[in-house]
């Protein structure tokens, strides 16, 4: 490959689902887009991952590409039935109705991969040039462009950079931006089992406060297009090695699960929690705008991350798409800076929202343990405890900021 230079209105960089939503954001402003991913297009992701789509986004992703929100609704499941348990016994439940004909669902939930999928194929119709392979190795921007050089030896100059490269971005450390936040006690296991087929488990989704079968560990299981997830909890004081390795979760799994699945295990992985935010989701030369798990890592409780950066990547192609629009510098650069200001404050709504939930699934103190207690205790007489206990895990209820665009 030359090092022949290719210059640019756009780059987006990584072909991760919120970067082709970005991607398909610019395109619909009218924008001409390269997106650079730094893996091969044949390239295997393995396990859920990002299960959730939500209302919110199902509408963005549509407006950018009519039709992409049935297609995804289609091929994933929307379960109509909550139930939560607190140590073995039911505290809450509830079945909603369906959306209406001709509705989105509150949510559909399917593997990421096949969300990505769905987004790829939007992408190549809306005519995004996509170039595989392309790890970014350098990163120079001025108050007038931005130069990238990737691992194919391809020189890159564009007015406007979208970094979606994920947790490790290349392009937030190439314009020196840090994290401020901090790390969870502890770690998760997450397991993937496929379904049965006509003897599937129940479409609902179910969360334990403090399993009986698990030495009080709290787990939840989700459906997803195909099969289900389960999600237990463990304390810093647990052994990775006990629990999160495949012969490991063999002999825990059929206590939380009926055992026939214990042969239909797809993937295994183990999470730390990170809650931070990066310090600017734009370069001090207003011309790298951060998206996605580039920009913030979330706790995963109420489905915040991939939604969120649904929400940055359209929030970052209106900024663009604005700056490009006017001959003005400063009012090209208010445009960015608005990007920065309003989704900073999202980012910072959605993790302290989902810091207040990780506290209450690991709570240190004993006024919180006995109000939880005490809840599980009165549910059955007062509906509304079992409802706090059920809606708690995913933060709190509340509206965001209102200098904040959409829920997310």
């Amino acid at each position: 490959m030359t090092s022949a230079e290719h210059n640019v209105p756009v780059l987006v960089i990584g072909a991760g689902p919120v970067g082709l939503g970005a991607a398909l954001a610019l395109r619909a402003t009218g924008l001409p887009v390269t997106l650079l991913e730094a893996e091969p297009e044949d390239r295997v992701r393995p396990g859920s991952r990002a299960l959730f789509v939500h209302n919110e986004s199902l509408r963005l992703l549509d407006a950018a590409s009519p039709g992409l929100a049935a297609r995804i609704v289609e091929h994933g499941v929307v379960w109509h039935t909550k139930r939560t348990l607190y140590r073995g016994r039911q505290v809450f439940a509830r079945t909603y109705p369906p959306a209406p004909p001709g509705k989105l669902p509150r949510f559909t939930s399917l593997r990421q991969i096949e969300t990505e999928r769905h987004l790829l194929a939007a992408c190549h119709d809306a005519g995004v040039r996509i170039i595989w392979g392309a790890r970014v190795t350098d990163v120079a921007a001025t108050d007038r462009y931005v130069t990238l050089r990737t691992s194919d030896g391809r020189q890159f100059v564009a007015g406007y950079v979208v970094a979606a490269d994920g947790a490790r971005s290349a392009m937030r450390k190439g314009v020196g931006i840090d994290w401020q936040g901090k790390r969870s006690e502890g770690f998760h296991v997450v397991v993937d089992v496929a379904d049965a087929g006509a003897d599937m488990m129940p479409l609902e989704r179910v969360f334990h406060y403090q399993h009986p079968e698990l030495d009080g560990r709290n787990v939840m299981r989700v459906p997803f297009a195909g099969g289900f997830q389960v999600d237990v909890q463990f304390s810093e004081h647990d052994d990775v090695a006990d629990y999160a390795e495949p012969e490991a979760v063999r002999r825990w799994l059929p206590r939380v699960i009926d055992p026939r699945y214990v042969d239909s295990v797809l993937w295994v992985s183990k999470y730390h929690y990170l809650q931070v935010v990066a310090e600017s989701f734009i370069d001090k030369d207003k011309r790298v705008l951060l998206v996605g798990e580039a920009a913030h890592l979330f706790p995963p409780f109420g489905a915040r991350g991939m939604n969120s950066g649904f929400a940055d990547g359209f929030a970052a192609a209106k900024a663009i798409s604005a700056a490009f629009a006017t001959a003005d510098p400063a009012t090209a650069a208010a445009a960015i800076t608005g990007f920065d200001t309003d989704r900073r404050a999202a980012a910072h709504y959605n993790s302290n929202a989902a810091g207040t939930a990780l506290a209450h699934m690991r709570p240190v103190s004993r006024a919180l343990r006995l109000r939880q207690r005490t809840a599980a205790a009165l549910a059955p007489l007062v509906p509304p405890f079992g409802s706090w206990l059920e809606h708690s895990p995913y933060g709190p209820r509340t509206a965001p900021p209102t200098n904040v665009s959409g829920k997310y």
